[in-house]
């Protein structure tokens, strides 16, 4: 576990060599003054001292950064999961990840990038062992890690790089797209990416979870077997890989002892889905499942009172948010501020905190999480329910009105519940509607949400990544069609000096907040809580990440 507010500052080290190139390395670093005020000193310690044992633990595993030489270890025994979500195929292919953590869920275990986080280090060489960008910031070299195979025995070369970044579709795809000129296969073991314009943000969307862009496909395999085949049947460069697949049941990986960093300690991991969460409890206390994701309200307290088990806390960059996807309407309540206001002071967040995540979750007025580089500080709408009333009655809805329903994904309906039964107290009358995740996923993309809808994204980045994906007119899940912002989000984008785009980064937020375009609830803190026999389970070793990771250094007990 990291500690509860744990405070990312993106650390950019610059060194010129005599070719012009300038090597890069980013780093997250710790801001202890902004961990104490936000935890009790008990938890603190506990959460920092499992943090320090998660980090040393990857050190143990880390591997010469030029050859494949992984540690040989027996691989034995068997993990199993209680996934709090329907495992969906699509997520089996970094091609189509979407602007969200939950497939990266199953992309640490069974494909690899060539930069991504890890402990220590929010962009750690992977299968690029080492990386420059030249002095005019128009090209980056990457430098690949030799004698690393595919699950099929096919060899990792640059022509999969180029490959990969050609056929991704994902977050932030249209913007890569565009500023990327070519995608150059130097030698088998370099390649090197052209931008059409120097773009400061380039490897914060290549090279960290705000794409799955950097994120390495077999470009032999797929092209033989095609792209529906291939999630039917993944291969990837992974610690573990693809066994079987039963759809909405259970996904079966078997650990590739020939994994570059090392061979993991685990031979199976069973990650089955179970969408009801008092089921998830009750396979843990049973024992039929290691570790349960998403367990929230009384089924924490439940984890805390049973000694056999471990309740974790991990703290993530998910802003959770309601969307209003009528409020460019001019026939609808939502396109009067003071109506999006009065929503914003009718709930009571602290509230839902405790009921919902115990007060771990941080509240926020901002969907872009605090430890973003260029995310402005803005405070929690205060809650004020007689406020809101005045407002609505100012707005000429004295008596509220009827909002339809609000969309959730089902593993927090419970947070919906609370936001709508607070609305309805103020007379705006709406109701919960849960949903599947991936068909959240699916409808936000597609842009067929109405009425009111929770969203969330715990994707990494910065500033200038969320603002892409759910501000930006042309965002990938963008409700908000406002030509200032998308003014303000191109310009930045080709902005060199970092005061000013931070400028009109915090112009753009503040925007937003000052128009109520959003109803920020916080920053999650996933609850998730593991059995008697695990020993490691790597969750919050990979800083802000939600779920367990590195697979391969997951333990069980003797």
């Amino acid at each position: 576990m990291l500690p509860h507010r744990y405070s990312a500052r993106n650390v950019l080290y610059r060194q010129d060599d005599e070719r012009g190139m300038t090597r890069r390395r980013l780093v997250v670093t710790c801001d202890a003054s902004e961990v104490m005020t936000s935890l009790s000193r008990r938890r603190f310690l506990q959460q920092t001292i499992a943090g320090v044992a998660g980090t040393a633990a990857w050190l143990q595993g880390w591997s010469p950064r030029m050859a494949a030489t992984a540690q040989k270890e027996e691989a034995s025994g068997q993990i199993t999961y209680a996934t709090h979500v329907t495992l969906a195929p699509t997520w089996f292919d970094p091609a189509e990840t979407p602007p969200v953590i939950t497939p990266y869920m199953l992309m640490y275990a069974m494909h690899d990038a060539l930069l991504k986080p890890m402990p220590g280090d929010a962009v750690s060489p992977s299968l690029a062992v080492q990386w420059q960008e030249t002095a005019d910031g128009l090209s980056y070299d990457f430098e690949l890690r030799q004698g690393v195979t595919f699950h099929n025995g096919d060899l990792f070369t640059a022509e999969d790089v180029q490959f990969s970044f050609a056929r991704y579709r994902g977050a932030n795809a249209a913007v890569l797209k565009e500023k990327v000129k070519t995608v150059e296969v130097v030698s088998p073991h370099q390649v090197r990416f052209h931008l059409h314009e120097p773009w400061p943000d380039f490897l914060t969307f290549y090279g960290t979870l705000a794409s799955g862009a950097g994120w390495i496909v077999p470009s032999r395999y797929v092209g033989k077997v095609g792209d529906e085949e291939f999630k039917k049947q993944p291969i990837g460069l992974g610690p573990y890989r693809f066994v079987s697949n039963q759809p909405g049941v259970e996904l079966i990986l078997e650990a590739y002892e020939a994994y570059w960093r090392k061979s993991p300690h685990v031979k199976r991991l069973i990650l089955k889905s179970v969408p009801e969460p008092s089921t998830r409890l009750a396979m843990l206390k049973k024992q039929e499942a290691d570790i349960a994701y998403g367990l929230y309200g009384p089924l924490a307290e439940e984890v805390e009172r049973d000694k056999r088990l471990k309740l974790e806390a991990v703290p993530l960059p998910s802003g959770r948010w309601i969307n209003f996807h009528e409020q460019y309407d001019p026939k609808s309540p939502w396109a009067d501020k003071r109506v999006r206001l009065a929503a914003n002071h009718a709930i009571n967040r602290h509230a839902i905190n405790e009921a919902e995540t115990l007060g771990h979750s941080l509240m926020t007025g901002n969907i872009i999480p605090h430890m973003f580089e260029f995310a402005l500080k803005l405070e929690p709408y205060a809650y004020v329910p007689e406020k809101a009333k005045q407002l609505l009655k100012e707005a000429g809805y004295p008596n509220g009105f009827d909002a339809g329903e609000c969309s959730t994904d089902a593993v927090y309906a419970g947070v919906a519940e609370g936001v709508v039964n607070d609305l309805n107290a103020v007379g705006i009358r709406a109701k919960v509607r849960a949903m599947e995740r991936a068909a959240m996923f699916a409808a936000h993309s597609e842009k067929r949400m109405k009425n009111l809808s929770s969203q969330a994204s715990a994707a990494f980045g910065n500033a200038a990544t969320r603002v892409e994906a759910f501000m930006y007119s042309q965002g990938s899940q963008s409700f908000l069609q406002d030509p200032d912002i998308d003014a303000w989000y191109l310009q930045q984008a080709k902005e060199r000096d970092r005061q000013r785009r931070e400028e009109l980064l915090y112009k753009i937020q503040q925007k937003v907040y000052d128009e109520a375009r959003f109803m920020p609830i916080w920053e999650l803190s996933f609850l998730c809580a593991s059995g008697p026999r695990m020993a490691v389970t790597s969750l919050g070793a990979i800083p802000f990440f939600a779920y367990t990771g590195p697979y391969e250094d997951l333990r069980l007990k003797s």
